[in-house]
């Protein structure tokens, strides 16, 4: 069956990065992956976390930097990186901030996304 999304659901996070879900629990009802478009302003953080799902980001303008265990992984503009389900990550932007599109396999929710207090 086709489905069209009109718009996305505006998910709302602290720290003043944008998430519009356009496929995914929120928006679509979907629990078998999410894909989302997401703005960071510049000097973004997020709490480390471990989540529950795979994530496949691709960053459009910018650059985000990934902390995982092998140490920090800066992706700019024109490329993509991915983590697993549990592997500990902490995602920031850089210095001009990061718009990026990000595909969650199973959907993003926040129960599993494992955010450190």
């Amino acid at each position: 069956m086709v489905r069209k999304i009109d718009a996305p659901a505006r998910v709302p996070v602290p720290g003043g990065k944008l998430i519009d879900e356009y496929f995914g629990r929120v928006n679509s009802g979907d629990a078998q992956v999410s894909i989302a478009h997401m703005v960071a302003p510049p000097g973004w953080e997020e709490p480390a976390q471990t989540p529950g799902f795979a994530e496949y980001t691709v960053v459009l303008k910018g650059s985000v930097l990934v902390e995982h265990e092998g140490g920090t992984t800066v992706v700019e503009a024109g490329q993509a990186f991915a983590s697993e389900a549990g592997e500990k990550i902490k995602y920031s932007s850089g210095p001009s901030g990061a718009e990026y599109v990000a595909i969650c396999l199973p959907a993003f929710s926040p129960e599993t996304a494992g955010r450190e207090e």
